[in-house]
This record gives structure tokens, C-alpha cells and sequence, in this order.
């Protein structure tokens, strides 16, 4: 019968971890209002028709796996839900590859800066996405680098890119994030931004709801 002080123990350490993750979550509007945050994209739903053929041939569209229309749908929906809400994005960095691109478009109704650090650390490879394992060290490390970069005063910065690069950064135990979930850390300015929480794609059309 030892066993069962220990479930009950672990239970009750689980549950305060969901509770702590929906006190983050509720806090999280009013903080982002403020500025001072990185949210990490990755980037929305695809077209699993397509395949990536030569993804890095940037200006080819047809060698890339672009956004599905119910991606292009979501995006414009947390786009207008950050709108609503009164969210201040800055800068927004994406990957080269042009779903990430429209996707932060379609996020922020901006223009967006791609860049090398963000695009595709595993080469548009179907078994590297399906089980990313955080081994690319310096992609990992130049994401990193864009993370705890402080965002313009009173705003917060959107980067969109891929399930590996975000593996690579954040370790393979972040490689079960979802297309159009986000990762978001505040930043402090001196040191390494801090983890806040993870959200999924309905949590800003949910939030702009109430």
C-alpha cells in the first residue's frame, strides 16, 4: 500500500503544474500588452499533398510544402485576435521558406525579415520532422541567439519557423509542438530570455473571444 501516497504525491505535483500553466496563461494577455516578450511560432498548417522537394531553392514555390488554405485561415484569425487583443508586435523574423513567411504575414499583417537561423534544420527531411531530436547544436544555438535578443521597447517580437529548429533550441522534448502553437519567453535584457509558457493556435482567437 506504499504506492499509493506516492500516486497521490505525483497527482497532486501534476496538478499544480496544470494549474501554474493556466495561471500563465491567463496572466499572459496582460503582460504581452506591455511588450517585452519573444513568441516562438511554429508555423501553421501545411498542405501534406505537397512535398518538399528542393526546399532551399527560396524562389521555386513549387519545391517548397506551402501553407494549406485552413493554415492561411488560422493565421489570419491569431493575426486578428493579436490585433483585437492589443498585442504590440516588433520585429518579426522568419525562416526562408515561404510558408513560414506567410505565416508571419498573416500573423502580423507586416513585412517580415528571414533569415538563415530559422529555416529548416532538417531540410524539408520527413523523418527529421516526425521525430526531431534537438540535434542540430548550431541551429539551435543561433536561435537561441534571436530569442534572448531584447525586443524593441514596448513590443514584443514574433519568430516563425520549423518543429526541428524549435527541437534544436529548446531541447527534442519541444519537438511535439504543434503547427501554429507558440513558445513564449520574456525577455531580460542582460541574459538568457526566460521560459513563460507554451499556447496553442486557439489560445489568441479564444482570449480576443472573451
Amino acid at each position: 500500500m506504499k504506492t499509493l501516497p506516492i500516486i497521490c504525491t505525483v497527482l497532486l505535483l501534476l496538478l499544480g503544474c496544470f494549474q501554474a500553466f493556466a495561471d500563465d496563461s491567463r496572466e499572459l494577455v496582460p503582460a504581452l500588452k506591455e511588450g517585452g516578450y519573444v513568441v516562438v511560432f511554429r508555423h501553421v498548417a501545411t498542405d501534406d499533398s505537397q512535398k518538399d522537394i528542393y526546399p532551399f531553392n527560396f524562389g521555386d514555390m513549387k519545391t517548397q510544402r506551402q501553407l494549406s488554405e485552413k493554415g492561411r485561415d488560422m493565421a489570419r484569425r491569431i493575426g486578428a485576435a493579436v490585433k483585437k487583443l492589443g498585442i504590440p508586435v516588433g520585429e518579426i523574423y522568419t525562416s526562408r521558406l515561404n510558408r513560414a513567411i506567410e505565416t508571419g504575414k498573416l500573423l502580423s499583417d507586416k513585412d517580415v525579415e528571414p533569415v538563415d537561423a530559422l529555416t529548416d534544420s532538417g531540410a524539408g527531411s520527413a523523418s527529421a520532422m516526425a521525430n526531431p531530436t534537438g540535434g542540430n547544436a548550431k541551429a539551435g544555438l543561433a536561435m537561441r541567439e534571436l530569442v534572448n535578443a531584447a525586443p524593441k521597447a514596448g513590443t514584443n517580437t514574433f519568430i516563425v519557423t520549423h518543429k526541428t529548429n524549435i527541437a534544436d533550441a529548446f531541447g527534442k522534448e519541444a519537438g511535439d509542438v504543434q503547427e501554429g502553437e507558440a513558445f513564449v519567453y520574456r525577455s531580460n535584457g542582460s541574459g538568457p530570455s526566460a521560459f513563460v509558457t507554451r499556447v496553442k493556435a486557439t489560445f489568441w482567437i479564444d482570449q480576443a473571444a472573451n
